[in-house]
């Protein structure tokens, strides 16, 4: 992300979600695992509900099937997590481990000159749901997520 980038606040929904392209462990370890998106932006890429037919059109465009995470977001605050999100994109929360600047380095955590990147985690403690979520062929992601929708589990309040 670039310094440049904007970040701000907006209200948080009580659950927010992880889009994968692949199924994730079962059981739900205590940590799971960064993307490689994430480990190089220095946060977890997360979206709102109803932005995810949109994250799924635009980066899972080849996938007929992804995965969900649904996380409580008052259990992530609870340990300390932050959510920041780029101005003008109230649907695309980010993660953030507490005490990090906006690249996910810790403010005081030098060592010998570096910084030292810093985690907020995802797993068991804060993840209360997955979901596999098939996209049929020439459909869109948007009917893909009706199902979830309908059902009231992808919700945004």
């Amino acid at each position: 992300m670039s310094s440049e980038t904007e970040l701000t606040t907006y209200p948080l929904p009580p659950y927010i979600y992880k889009i994968l392209d692949s199924p994730p462990p079962s059981p739900l370890p205590a940590v799971l695992e960064l993307s490689s998106l994430d480990a190089q932006d220095g946060f977890i890429h997360l979206s709102t509900a109803s932005q995810i037919p949109l994250t799924a059109s635009l980066f899972f465009t080849t996938a007929s099937l992804l995965w969900l995470l649904k996380i409580d977001t008052r259990k992530t605050l609870d340990a300390g997590g932050v959510y920041r999100w780029v101005e003008g994109m109230p649907a695309c929360p980010h993660l953030y481990a507490p005490g990090t600047d906006a690249a996910g380095y810790a403010a005081d955590g030098s060592r010998e000159g570096m910084r030292v990147r810093k985690w907020a985690d995802l797993g068991s403690a804060n993840v209360v749901g997955s979901r596999a979520v098939k996209r049929a062929e020439g459909r869109t992601w948007e009917d893909a997520f009706k199902g979830p929708r309908d059902e009231g589990w992808l919700v945004d309040e």
